[in-house]
């Protein structure tokens, strides 16, 4: 049985992306022991967990999904549930409470994260629910976009393959030439060698400073625009207008860093169109990339008006976006 649990129900009846789907979701919590003897999981996992999963039962894609600078996997609680509703399998890892500027420690916990998922996975979830480990994506978001695209450019070995890589407003430093280590960007246009398909999300208010005296949350240099320039076909780019970097977060997070979270960066007037935006592109991409349904993401880009959110920017490369998507399948 899981350690706990917090059940959300989800509409039966939305089909659309940016609604939350058709699965009745779990929230759990799943803590590390590093002592197996003590523990009450025969395999605990390497970090402390948040995961998110369909009730209902079933074979599930997967998704890892890791959080930003000095923030807990729970603010993401909302964001995580949307993407379970529409029949996805979510891990979270904590990766550390505090950290320097070295990301080092973050893609080793990922990769080490990644391994346990074949070892341990099963046992945390929901009766009938089987995680389909052939298909598999991987998100993060701020330094957590770092450390994805880190460990999808095989900076550490991870023991499974991932088809899907999302950068959510990824950051790689304070600026250009300030890059944290391990270095990601390398600012030669399309040099990424990732052999998988990437989206890139990034935000129009999180270059800009949210006061005088302090930084923006993204800045120009080593953000979103940054990471897009670097990657190769197949790979969509969107920029929501008027939204920040931290906006993507529960509308309540707790604490003293949840507080601060509505205080360091610009942010636009509500969480919940960004967080309804990013969880229905996270749904899109990995439906087109992992179950071979590309209907989703192509309204997206056809239809730019169905977002929440007003689109500053969406681009793709591909001679034939479409025919990419087509040719581009999660492993079978």
């Amino acid at each position: 049985m899981p350690p706990s649990s917090d059940v959300a129900s989800a509409s039966a009846t939305a089909t659309n992306v940016f609604e939350i789907g058709k699965y009745r979701t779990m929230l759990q919590t799943v803590e590390a022991d590093i002592c197996t003897a003590k523990s009450k999981l025969p395999i605990p996992p390497p970090k402390p967990l948040l995961v998110g999963t369909p009730c209902e039962a079933g074979e599930f894609p997967l998704l890892v999904f890791l959080h930003g600078y000095l923030l807990y996997n729970s603010f993401y609680s909302q964001l995580l549930q949307h993407i379970a509703s529409h029949g996805f399998i979510v891990v979270a890892p904590q990766l550390y409470t505090v950290a320097g500027a070295d990301a080092t420690g973050d893609i080793k916990s990922t990769a080490a994260t990644t391994k346990w998922l074949s070892e341990g996975l099963q046992n945390v979830l929901p009766p009938n629910v089987r995680p389909n480990l052939r298909k598999l994506g991987l998100a993060g978001h701020s330094r957590g976009g770092k450390t994805a695209f880190a460990l999808a450019l095989e900076k550490a070995e991870t023991s499974l393959n991932f088809s899907a890589l999302i950068g959510i407003d990824p950051v790689d430093g304070k600026d250009k030439g300030k890059q944290t280590h391990p270095p990601v960007l390398t600012y030669v246009p399309r040099s990424f060698e990732l052999d998988m398909a990437v989206m890139v999300i990034g935000t129009g208010l999180g270059e800009m400073k949210k006061n005088p005296l302090l930084p923006a949350c993204a800045p120009k240099g080593v953000n979103h625009e940054d990471f897009f320039n670097e990657c190769r076909a197949p790979a969509c780019y969107f920029v929501a207008k008027d939204y920040g970097h931290l906006d993507i977060l529960d509308d309540d997070t707790p604490g003293i860093r949840g507080k601060a979270t509505y205080c360091l960066c610009k942010n636009g007037e509500s969480r919940e169109p960004m967080r309804r935006f990013v969880a229905g592109n996270v749904v899109a991409f990995m439906k087109a990339y992992l179950l071979d349904d590309n209907s989703d993401l192509m309204a997206i880009i056809d239809r730019r008006e169905t977002a929440p959110v007003e689109l500053r920017n969406i681009e793709f490369l591909g001679s034939n976006f479409k025919e990419e998507m087509r040719s581009v399948r999660g492993h079978s």
